[in-house]
């Protein structure tokens, strides 16, 4: 990754936040330059958003996470955008696996598949960096004519509502059904039963 891209603050280069704190938070203390005021300035507002936070879940069904809000503050939003899709994908999804007859054992079905898009995401931008790294140029995937941005930018995101539709929809119906471990105990109970 390091080959294909580069970690840092340039354009192209893959930004590692936190790395990038802590290294700077290390350097200020034991250099004698860490900028103490700002330092400040970010507890006081994490004591704030968790007050409020506090406030919120007392007397209202509305919260404010700390750790979304800090996310927020010191990660793209580039990245931090598909953190409100996910949960209101969640949400939708918990509202009508409540519905179902396990409704817990579908709204694992849920965590699993969310599980799996993240961790097949990290997987191939791996092995995407892996191809960059070989082939030596960062459009060694690239399928897009040129002129062509806007179109391909709509049709990525078209895509991305398709697999994400037909993925849910996919474990809904799999979810319902029963288990073969329990259909088996199921007919066990039922020759017990019988006899």
């Amino acid at each position: 990754m390091a080959k294909a891209f580069g970690f840092g603050t340039d354009p192209g280069q893959l930004a590692a936040p936190q790395a990038s704190l802590i290294s700077a938070l290390a350097k200020g203390v034991f250099g004698g330059s860490l900028a103490w005021d700002k330092l400040c300035i970010g507890i006081g507002v994490g004591v704030v958003i968790i007050i409020i936070d506090e406030v919120l879940k007392l007397t209202t069904r509305a919260a404010l996470p700390p750790l979304a809000v800090g996310m927020g503050m010191y990660l793209p939003s580039s990245l931090t955008i598909i953190i409100p899709i996910g949960a209101f994908i969640g949400f939708f999804y918990d509202k009508w696996a409540n519905k179902t007859k396990n409704p817990e054992m579908t709204k694992r079905f849920g965590v699993l598949l969310a599980t799996g898009l993240i961790v097949g995401e990290s997987l191939f931008g791996v092995l995407n960096a892996g191809i960059i790294a070989a082939a030596g140029t960062d459009t060694a995937l690239a399928i897009k004519a040129e002129g062509f941005g806007v179109v391909s930018d709509i049709a990525g995101i078209l895509l991305f509502v398709l697999v994400i539709w037909g993925t849910y929809r996919w474990v809904k119906k799999v979810s319902v059904k029963p288990l073969a471990t329990d259909a088996g105990a199921s007919a066990n109970v039922q020759v017990g039963q019988n006899s």
